[in-house]
């Protein structure tokens, strides 16, 4: 197991380095637009493979306990069938709509997340938290602002950022 396992950071001292590197983080980020595309996405793939080999998601959560996925209408009724109930009554109970016109939840942490960090709709749940933290996503390039808001949230995501500041400097 690597040194800097991102499975046993606390996510709260990943907040204050990630505050701490900022601006550092934000130019690193913003020069990696001028890479080939391409480039790009093979060395975050590369890197999300390795980061996630040693990373327990079940032990953080903080995506969940923190932030909301936006949501469209597939998700709601996924989530509304595995739940027994209709979408409206999903919607009322748990949602609202964002100014962009996305159905977010109406707190956090995520309704659906266990005491032991488990999704109780894991099956069906919404597309952004089976994306998350977009790391493995092709034309990485395209999303590198919320790259650099996820390093605040994921430790996986802050510990790829650094090595890919290591790897592409």
């Amino acid at each position: 197991m690597p040194d800097d396992c991102t499975c046993l950071i606390d996510p709260g001292k990943i907040i204050v380095a990630a505050k701490l590197k900022y601006k550092e983080n934000q130019r690193f980020l913003r020069k990696m637009k001028s890479l080939n595309p391409q480039e790009l996405d093979n060395v975050a793939h590369q890197l999300h493979e390795e980061v996630f080999r040693y990373t327990d998601c079940l032990a953080c959560a903080n995506c969940c306990k923190s932030i909301s996925p936006a949501m469209r209408e597939r998700d709601v009724e996924r989530i509304a069938s595995s739940l027994h109930l209709k979408p409206s009554e999903v919607v009322v109970k748990y949602m609202h709509l964002d100014t962009d016109g996305d159905y977010v939840f109406n707190a956090a942490p995520c309704p659906f997340l266990d005491q032991d960090n488990r999704c109780k709709v894991y099956d069906d749940r919404p597309k952004a938290c089976r994306e998350y933290p977009h790391t493995n996503r092709r034309k990485f390039s395209q999303l590198l602002e919320l790259t650099l808001k996820n390093t605040a949230v994921c430790p996986a995501v802050f510990s790829i950022v650094e090595k890919m500041k290591n790897t592409l400097g």
